[in-house]
This record gives structure tokens, C-alpha cells and sequence, in this order.
């Protein structure tokens, strides 16, 4: 396995920063954190046009680029060091990854080539109940007709009240954990759907509630077979933590990068607080949560690779992405809570960045499972590896 970027890899990271560092300025962020949507339309557009950035991973046969998971990762720390905001995790790491996972041949066919031309996607599995196993499935699926009716409510959908396709998972009625999940996927606007945006700590990334009453669909909604779901749908997740944690690796970076600028430009008795020891030390702290997270997350990205083109690592999935999103996790906050502390009272006002890293930082901390989460999913998968034994 090669761990070092090829040139091709170096030039999608590059160019991504170097377009990022123009349209996702500070001043860009703000300004689409006060909107409903969460992002300029026609921004999106230029990532679709120009960048064709939703197409990355997509298969050449439904129009797309065709390049692999390390790819999108070095993408997505990009977009997390400026803070992109956009529908570019929701469409492409949820929406795109749900349907090259558990979507049918006719489903992809029909899909991916809509979202390359720019429609949006997103994810809804999770209800309020806070938890990020099949129990927080609890919408429910039946039977009717040629078809299915759903009804339940969904929290934590990112981009849920913008998306233009919805991938739902549902249980039949009375089933309970990893048994009898199933995928289904739908125009946003379908008979039944309520969507509406729930404001949160960190607006850099939106989030809604998505309600369905009576949804009735048609066999050709169902991904894959009824009931046996959720595997796919837990792979899905994995490789959404991976993209989480590329996020939390570049925001941890310009977290450190902001920081140790301002430590050289702040004087405090006569000398810019970097020349002190004290503040060098932290400083280097945060500079090794960084390091090794960065190596936790493209190791898992490799992995996830694997798992997308059926490679023999793939079975390591689940371990990798809760390693990666752990670490990742933890030194976000980390980074983002030291670069407050080292910034001094100002760290906490508006007019600097950092405290925008900082709610970024715990926002993805808790999303699809913090640090104590996933080591406690480490355990489990350890202690059920040793008694398989």
C-alpha cells in the first residue's frame, strides 16, 4: 500500500486549496452562515461546473470522474481548514456513497448521472434518540400494495432541508436492532415529506428534521433487499467517518496555522509570545494531534478504497474509521480549544476565526460518534475478534 500522494494526488489537493483559499474566505463563511440554505447556489454551481468536484468518485460509466477515496479525503481537508460550506459532504460522502454501496444497477444508473449534473443528496437514519447504532432507526416500513408506506422523523440530516434526493432507512414495525432495516431512496419533494432546518452551534454545516407521514413509494425505491440493510448501511456510515475525520484533520491544521500567526504577531511584555517556552510546547502539542491523525485518516482512507472496489482490506473498515474519527475527534476539539486559550480573551469574540473552528471542531466531535464512542466500538469489535478466535 502506498502512503505517500502520487503527483495526480498532489495536484487535486493543491488545486482544491488554491480555489478554497479564494471563494471560502472568512468573510464567505460568515455570510453563508447566516442563511437558511448554509451555502451560495451559485457557488455550488461553479463546484460542479468548473470543479466537477461532485463527481470525483463516481464511476466513469454514470459520468464521473472515477478516482478513488485518498482523492476525496485530500478534498475534504482541504475544505475543512477553510471552513467550505456547501452540500458537497451530504451529496457526495452520503448521497454517493449510499447509493454506490446499496444501490441497485437501475438506481445508480438513474441517480449518479443527476447528481454529476448538480443535484444535491444527503443521508436520514437517525432519530432524536441520540444514538448512532441500528437503534436509532426507529422510522417504519410496510408492506402496501406493489409498494411501501413510511412514516417517522429524522434528526442530525445534514442538509436535509436542502437536498433534492433523500436515502431513508426504515425497520418493519416491532423489529428491533441490526434486523429488518431497509434503504429507500426518494425525490425530496415526495408526497408526505416535511423537511425543516434546525439551527445549531456550528452553522458552518446545517443540519435539519425530516418528517415523513404516509410516504408512499414504489418497489423501485427499495436499495438492495428488504430488512437486510443494515450492513450496507453501516459501511455507508464508516465511510462517512472517514470523511469526517479528513475535516477535523484540516480544521485541526488551520487551527494550529491561525494560532501560531497570531502568537507572532501578539506582544506581551516587550516580546511576541512565541519566543516563550511554555507557549512553543503547546504549540508542538498541537502540531503532533495533527501529524497523527493525518496518518490515522489516510491509512483508513486507503482502506475505504479497498472497500469500494471490493479490495482485501475492505473487511478492516470499521476498525480503521473509528480509529481515524477517535483520534480525529479528539484533536479537533483539542487544536481548537488551545488555539482559543492561546489567543487569549479575544479567542471567544466574534471577530476572530478560531472560535468558528471551535464549534466545527465539537459539532463533528459528537456527529456519527465521538472519541469515547468509537473506543468503545474498538473494544467490542476487539473482544468479538478474540472470542471468534
Amino acid at each position: 500500500m502506498e502512503f505517500a500522494f502520487t503527483d495526480e494526488q498532489q495536484m487535486i489537493r493543491d488545486t482544491a486549496a488554491d480555489f478554497l483559499a479564494e471563494v471560502s474566505t472568512s468573510e464567505a463563511v460568515r455570510a453563508a452562515m447566516d442563511t437558511e440554505q448554509g451555502y451560495d447556489a451559485a457557488l455550488w454551481d461553479r463546484v460542479c461546473q468548473e470543479m466537477f468536484w461532485q463527481a470525483i468518485h463516481i464511476p466513469e460509466a454514470h459520468g464521473g470522474m472515477g478516482l478513488g477515496y485518498v482523492e476525496l479525503v485530500a478534498m475534504l481537508e482541504q475544505m475543512g481548514r477553510f471552513l467550505f460550506c456547501s452540500p458537497f459532504f451530504s451529496t457526495v460522502c452520503l448521497g454517493v456513497n449510499a447509493l454506490r454501496v446499496a444501490g441497485t444497477a437501475e438506481q445508480q444508473a438513474q441517480y449518479l448521472p443527476e447528481i454529476v449534473a448538480g443535484k444535491t443528496a444527503t443521508l436520514a437514519y437517525a432519530s432524536a434518540n441520540g444514538g448512532w447504532n441500528s437503534d436509532s432507526v426507529t422510522a417504519t416500513c410496510r408492506s402496501e400494495g406493489e409498494g411501501y408506506r413510511l412514516d417517522g422523523s429524522y434528526r442530525y440530516v445534514t442538509d436535509g432541508h436542502t437536498a433534492d434526493l433523500l436515502i431513508v432507512a426504515a425497520r418493519a414495525p416491532d423489529s428491533a436492532g441490526d434486523e429488518d432495516v431497509s434503504l429507500f431512496v426518494l425525490d425530496a419533494n415526495t408526497a408526505g415529506v416535511s423537511r425543516r432546518w434546525l439551527p445549531t452551534m456550528d452553522q458552518t454545516r446545517k443540519q435539519a428534521e425530516v418528517i415523513l407521514d404516509g410516504v408512499v413509494l414504489q418497489s423501485g425505491a427499495l436499495m438492495g433487499e428488504a430488512g437486510k440493510a443494515w450492513p450496507a448501511l453501516q459501511t455507508v456510515l464508516d465511510l462517512a467517518r472517514v470523511a469526517v475525520a479528513a475535516d477535523q484533520v484540516g480544521g485541526a491544521q488551520q487551527a494550529l496555522d491561525i494560532t501560531v500567526d497570531y502568537l507572532q504577531e501578539r506582544v506581551q511584555f516587550g516580546r511576541v509570545i512565541a519566543s516563550y517556552q511554555a507557549v512553543k510546547h503547546k504549540a508542538a502539542d498541537m502540531m503532533v494531534k495533527v501529524e497523527a491523525g493525518r496518518s490515522a485518516l489516510y491509512y483508513a482512507a486507503c482502506v475505504a478504497d479497498e472497500t469500494l472496489n471490493g479490495g482485501a482490506l475492505g473487511s478492516e473498515l470499521g476498525e480503521a474509521a473509528s480509529v481515524a474519527k477517535a483520534w480525529c475527534s479528539d484533536a479537533y476539539f483539542f487544536n481548537a480549544g488551545c488555539g482559543i486559550q492561546l489567543h487569549g480573551g479575544v479567542g471567544f469574540t466574534s471577530e476572530y476565526d478560531i472560535q468558528l473552528y471551535f464549534k466545527r471542531a465539537k459539532s463533528t466531535e459528537t456527529f456519527l460518534g465521538d472519541g469515547a464512542w468509537h473506543r468503545e466500538r474498538l473494544a467490542q469489535q476487539i473482544l468479538d475478534g478474540e472470542a471468534a478466535a
